[in-house]
């Protein structure tokens, strides 16, 4: 084996240490800039690029200084340099193909090693092919055809194999880190709807015009019937309560939700007697699926406000939640005919609510939720279905 060939293997882990440190450090420059960036695939897919040509040219200098320092170099190699420094940024970018359809956290550490070993052997058996087919310039190569041996091609096969294992701890864990960017960004923004939606509910329950509705009732019904004034009173702290203490920015169990939305309905119900009727068919398998809390109100509101001025009496309302293996499915119904976002610019409030549970479904259960509209005869279904995974 010729000199260049057995520093390559001797220097080979110091020099991917080199590689890994300036790696780590250039990736810990690129966590100081926007987080937005890890989010967007085409920054991601540039960091790569910058990554691994600037890591492979920090490959290339330290093999060079290595030789120099270790007994002079020669241009035969210097070649042999280049030429390492090719064969690898070449097959890096072949290991890149399969470990770009590996989901990270659906692997355990271990199936992961064991991937990027066996696809490294691989990878550093061509290597090796390449390094026999295509030797350096060199006169003393003719008097040593030994290279071509099986212990040449051996030795040359670990060397790089502890070079390609390396990329691809340094690989995967880049990757996990950037995984974990983004799962912390969606979690950030999951936050700040939560913090909206609560917002936006205090502001439906603490408007001028939901309490001066509901304690009219209230005292309309204290000379009526005290019992039933009783009643409203505790479904109102009860509703207000849920607002004010539950736990902000966390999934509650869907029983809980529905308990909130209940005490709503009864409110609603006592004030409008027999214009509303109201029905909540709940599986009990669903009750703890956890949910995002403040999710359901703005649907609830959304079918009295308008269902009262586009049904025929008695608003029918009928709140209906389903499991299937690992899905929930809530249905809204109210009776009446859908009216478009552009027919409610007069309350901005209701829209802004239905568009809050778009995007907190989006940020919740990315890839995993539906959210429809049916406009069915005589009446408007809004189904949210949401399947086992991120949010749960």
């Amino acid at each position: 084996m010729h000199l260049e060939d057995q520093t390559t293997a001797a220097g080979a882990g110091i020099s991917v240490a080199a590689l890994g440190k300036f790696d780590i450090m250039f990736a810990g420059g690129i966590k100081a800039g926007t987080r937005e960036a890890m989010t967007d695939t085409k920054a991601r897919r540039r960091l790569f690029w910058i990554l691994q040509t600037a890591g492979w040219l920090s490959y290339l200098a330290f093999n060079v200084v290595t030789y120099q320092i270790s007994g002079g170099l020669t241009p035969s190699l210097l070649v042999s340099c280049v030429r390492d420094m090719l064969i690898g940024f070449v097959l890096t970018l072949g290991l890149r193909w399969p470990y770009r359809k590996v989901k990270i956290h659906d692997h355990s550490v271990l199936a992961l090693a064991r991937r990027a070993i066996v696809l490294s052997f691989l990878a550093a058996n061509v290597a090796a092919g390449i390094m026999a087919l295509f030797p350096p310039p060199s006169s003393s190569w003719d008097m040593q055809p030994s290279g071509l041996t099986l212990r040449s091609h051996l030795m040359w096969t670990i060397s790089w194999m502890a070079v390609l294992i390396l990329w691809s701890a340094l690989y995967f864990g880049i990757t996990f880190w950037q995984e974990w960017m983004i799962q912390k960004d969606r979690a950030d923004k999951a936050k700040a709807l939560a913090e909206t939606a609560q917002l936006q509910m205090l502001r439906y329950r603490m408007s001028p015009h939901f309490l001066f509705n509901t304690l009219n009732s209230i005292r309309a019904l204290i000379t009526e019937n005290k019992a039933s004034a009783k009643t409203m009173i505790t479904e109102l702290s009860e509703y207000l309560r849920y607002s004010l203490v539950s736990k902000k920015y966390e999934r509650v169990p869907l029983k809980d939700e529905l308990e909130s939305v209940r005490h709503y309905l009864t409110i609603q119900k006592m004030r409008y007697e027999d214009k509303l009727e109201v029905a909540v068919d709940v599986d009990p398998e669903a009750e703890d699926f956890p949910v995002p809390s403040f999710l359901l109100h703005p649907l609830a509101e959304n079918a009295i406000k308008y269902g009262l001025s586009t049904s025929p009496l008695p608003l029918r309302i009928r709140v209906k939640a389903e499991t299937s293996p690992g899905r929930l499915r809530i249905d809204v119904v109210n009776s009446g005919s859908w009216v478009e976002p552009a027919g409610l610019r007069e309350d901005l409030v209701t829209v802004k609510g239905m568009d809050n549970v778009r995007r907190r479904l989006a940020e919740a259960y990315p890839g995993k939720h539906l959210f429809e509209v049916f406009k069915e005869e005589g009446s408007v279904r809004v189904r949210l279905t949401i399947e086992e995974g991120d949010g749960r």
